[in-house]
């Protein structure tokens, strides 16, 4: 017989139950996320501050790092607090706030690189165009969208969980409140939640990326009808980065989320889980800045003179 108790309060089993890798997982998740915070937010101060980078690219890639803050914001601190602490229990409401900002992030950054995969391509397909395609107004309704979209999507997902029960168990098989491991412990019918949340997924995962690949496959296509070999490296250059981050980005979410619930292996999406909630606000940083000319140009000028020069 079930218990028949409404939930109050739930359980997150975390990563592991050992005290002594408790401890040292704290150490290391506390240094990813001090590392993610610092790397990120110089990346923001310094396109604010630099007027070189004020252009859609580096407009796109402050908001990719303010995603990368608050996502990871809202998952690390949990965690380390649980390790710390050995406390692993969450409030029901405190569950529903995680998951509306988990997804509301993850929306966010996917519809962020797919935008950032057609900046690309209107800078490489069309570069006479490309300061009217991409025109401020444009920018700025496209970032409003992306924040807005993952809200809405969020709001969904939340107010759909707050319709379900929760009376058969309170154990989270999860390191923080996620769609799939509390539609696993739910007691009553989740056919609507999954039906949402595949629509989501749709639009959200399968057109994100197919945006994506349709910008780079333009892309390559006009890298190729460069006859300079030269030529060839400098067009690849500027999107190269963004590739990689998409590719590891994507793989992970869409192998997490865009799959039937028959499938799903709740121990195995823990470790995935950790690659675009964990892995990839500390990556994003470091692959865009430490492979970007003009970014490097403009935290040298920052570091070595105390302040940025105006850009040329």
């Amino acid at each position: 017989m079930k218990n028949q108790t409404p939930t109050t309060e739930f359980i997150l089993v975390g990563l592991t139950n050992s005290p002594k890798l408790q401890t040292l997982l704290f150490w290391i998740f506390a240094f990813i996320y001090a590392t993610a915070m610092v790397a990120n937010v110089l990346l923001i101060f310094t396109i604010c501050m630099c007027r070189k980078l004020h252009t859609p690219m580096y407009f796109l890639l402050l908001n990719l790092s303010l995603v990368n803050v608050f996502l990871i914001s809202v998952t690390i601190p949990r965690l380390l607090h649980s390790l710390l602490t050995h406390g692993k229990t969450i409030s029901f409401n405190g569950c529903i706030i995680q998951v509306f900002l988990v997804i509301s992030a993850l929306g966010s950054e996917l519809l962020l690189l797919s935008f950032m995969a057609f900046d690309r391509y209107a800078a490489i397909c069309h570069p006479l165009q490309y300061t009217i395609i991409m025109r401020k107004e444009v920018c700025v309704l496209i970032a409003s969208g992306v924040w807005i979209a993952g809200m809405i999507d969020a709001a969904v997902h939340s107010g759909l969980m707050l319709q379900l029960s929760f009376c058969s168990s309170n154990i989270i098989n999860h390191f923080y409140c996620d769609i799939p491991p509390l539609l696993d412990v739910a007691c009553s019918d989740t056919s609507l939640n999954e039906s949402m949340a595949f629509a989501a997924d749709v639009i959200f995962g399968i057109c994100s990326c197919g945006l994506t690949l349709t910008s780079y496959l333009f892309i390559l296509r006009a890298i190729f009808r460069i006859r300079s070999t030269e030529g060839k490296k400098k067009a690849f250059s500027t999107c190269s980065s963004h590739l990689i981050v998409v590719t590891f980005y994507f793989s992970a979410v869409i192998y997490t989320y865009i799959r039937p619930s028959s499938v799903y292996s709740l121990e195995k999406d823990k470790l995935v889980s950790l690659l675009y909630s964990v892995v990839t606000p500390v990556v994003n940083p470091v692959i865009y800045s430490l492979r970007n000319k003009d970014f490097k140009e403009a935290l040298k000028r920052l570091t070595g003179s105390g302040r940025l020069l105006p850009g040329p």
